[in-house]
């Protein structure tokens, strides 16, 4: 579903729209007990956290920051600890400055978090950066390295918690990338997506809607991911809840200036976009298709 000139609907990580000062960000974005989080290995003080970071790792990927948000939960109430769960929406409420103002409750017979943020988009220029705007000879940039809650939600399975505990708290408090989101919107950054479904699919992502081909020089896996897989390089592919932001920009140096001024982490250069749209490589070879796929 296509919107009026200006405005950006379905298809991008937010929905951009006017607002009273600039443009307004609205984000929604469901946990379901079973699909994405196993209540065996995790706490629901864990899936009330990743309710909320994953909703504002999408106003993040635009280069926005969120607001507030409106939090309903589905599920079989008289057995769910509702104040567990809440204590994990609220201390990620906290730590992005997001207060929940409302929401709703209902039963059902699966548990669901769902979360709805309203966002602010950046005013005045440069607006929020879509996955869109890539162009050929962009260098291809994501802000830390991954594998690391793949690995984690692994060593949760496996029952070895206690190897790397690092990597667990990855995977069950994963960090949405906000200052980094902003930093790359105003060192012109031209699309930009969350690593939520695995890099591989996630840049196939950026490409497909910017109309561009993308050749990947090399994967950033995280510390500690070799212990857990043989291929950490595809587990930092294809594992997904990383939630580091992918993004492209014309002028690297930029970036990287802006990043150390305002104090962070330097981005990793891990590739550029093409003018084939249909190339998608990794060094020499194709590029797998791995990562989680909707349906």
């Amino acid at each position: 579903m296509v919107g009026p000139a200006g405005q950006t609907w379905v298809g991008d990580d937010v929905a951009v729209v006017p607002g009273p000062s600039g443009p307004m960000l609205l984000a929604a974005d469901a946990v379901v007990a079973g699909v994405h989080c196993d209540l065996d290995l995790v706490g629901l003080d864990d899936m009330g956290w990743k309710a909320m970071v994953a909703n504002v790792s999408d106003v993040a990927a635009v280069g926005g920051r969120p607001c507030c948000a409106v939090v309903t939960v589905a599920g079989p109430l008289a057995t769910v600890d509702m104040d567990l769960l809440y204590d994990g929406l609220l201390a990620a409420s906290a730590a992005y400055d997001c207060p929940i103002v409302g929401g709703d409750l209902s039963s059902s017979a699966t548990l669901m978090v769902s979360v709805a943020i309203v966002g602010d988009g950046g005013a005045p220029a440069p607006p929020p950066v879509l996955r869109s705007g890539a162009r050929a000879g962009d260098t291809l940039f994501v802000t830390g390295p991954l594998g690391s809650s793949a690995a984690g939600l692994a060593l949760l399975r496996a029952g070895r918690v206690s190897e790397a505990p690092d990597l667990v708290l990855s995977h069950r408090r994963p960090r949405a990338r906000l200052d980094e989101g902003t930093a790359a919107r105003l060192a012109g950054a031209t699309a930009m997506i969350d690593v939520s479904d695995g890099l591989a699919s996630d840049l196939r992502h950026l490409a497909s809607a910017s109309g561009v081909g993308v050749v990947l020089d090399r994967v950033p896996v995280a510390i500690g991911v070799s212990r857990v897989s043989d291929t950490p390089e595809l587990l930092a592919l294809g594992g997904g809840e990383d939630y580091e932001l992918l993004f492209a920009a014309p002028d690297p140096d930029r970036v990287e200036a802006l990043f150390a001024e305002r104090g962070l982490g330097t981005p990793l250069r891990i590739g550029r976009c093409t003018a084939d749209a249909s190339e998608h490589r990794l060094r020499d070879a194709d590029l797998p298709v791995l990562g989680w796929e909707h349906t």
